[in-house]
């Protein structure tokens, strides 16, 4: 049963980090911070949402960047219980869709609660100054299937962030796999 994402808090503050990115390099927000906003995306290697949607999250990273516009995207799922979403795994998924933004792990969860994250994919859209402004969808699917006529709602959301330093007021919830939390 797919899980949705709630709706967004607009102005909450984005959560700092420091986690180890799949080019075995510590990354934090700040690292990150784009110079008209920054995207906050938990991913993972297995969820077909994910895999539904993979190829367009890297086109749209890829167009973002043009707007000043930097992306993360962090894994939290446990990988005892999920090996698909083992470090290892996450370095192959980077390479195989040509990321062009760092992939880090969550190995505790923490960054994961802290951002109070529910599924895979989970987009959080920032300003400037890390206040939220954005947590939707991509775009739609249907039979895990996206619809693509035209920019993706993502693109859209933050293209207006870029430019006004607000989201669109109407947004749609992401949804997908529900993080896989340890059982620790």
């Amino acid at each position: 049963m797919p899980i949705k994402t709630p709706i967004c808090e607009f102005g909450k503050k984005a959560e700092n980090f420091e986690l180890m990115s799949t080019e075995n390099k510590l990354i934090s927000l700040n690292n990150i911070k784009g110079e008209n906003g920054t995207l906050v995306m938990f991913i993972c290697n297995h969820c077909p949402y994910v895999k539904a949607i993979i190829k367009d999250v890297v086109e749209d990273c890829l167009k973002l960047i043009d707007l000043g516009i930097n992306s993360i995207a962090i894994c939290s799922n446990d990988p005892i219980n999920y090996p698909e979403d083992s470090f290892e795994k996450m370095i192959e998924f980077a390479n195989k869709h040509k990321f062009s933004f760092p992939y880090l792990i969550d190995g505790t969860q923490d960054i994961a609660r802290k951002y109070e994250a529910v599924c895979t994919p989970d987009f959080f859209g920032y300003d400037k100054d890390f206040g939220l402004q954005y947590r939707g969808r991509i775009r739609e699917l249907r039979e895990l299937k996206p619809i693509r006529s035209g920019d993706s709602d993502l693109y859209l959301a933050m293209k207006q962030v870029s430019q006004t330093g607000q989201g669109p007021k109407e947004q749609y919830p992401s949804m997908g796999c529900g993080i896989k939390w340890s059982s620790n």
